[in-house]
């Protein structure tokens, strides 16, 4: 993701609050190149809890790279994390825990987790 003049505060870094916006493009951007783009139809999901960790800011212009990680399998639910870098230089680290919810739905309502995005994202 490359930063923005937007996405900066008045410091020059990327303001906080979009770091998950990175975060939540990244995810979806993930889970397309492993389960393709129309996966929202057999797998949707919604989060329980995101924390982020910085170690040293993002600048305008700045190509943050995210590598998510599935990190723990639960039956309806799993945690990924993040390792957001800048050429090369680690800038910080998100954790989420991912509820498997109704294709379609957005309830809050668990299901368990296909096979097919386990094995896909697994990999």
């Amino acid at each position: 993701m490359k930063v923005r003049y937007g996405d900066c505060d008045m410091q020059g870094v990327v303001y906080n609050p979009n770091y998950f916006v990175y975060l939540d493009d990244a995810m979806d951007t993930w889970i397309q190149s492993e389960l393709g783009p129309d996966y929202l139809g057999r797998f949707d999901y919604v989060v329980k809890k995101a924390s982020l960790e910085w170690e040293a800011p993002a600048r305008w212009r700045d190509v943050v790279e995210m590598r998510p990680e599935v990190t723990r399998w639960g039956r309806t639910s799993f945690d990924v994390s993040v390792a957001l870098s800048v050429d090369g230089r680690r800038i910080g680290v998100a954790e989420f825990v991912f509820i498997s919810v109704e294709p379609g739905s957005h309830e809050p309502k668990p299901v368990p987790i296909p096979e097919e995005v386990r094995n896909a994202l697994s990999a």
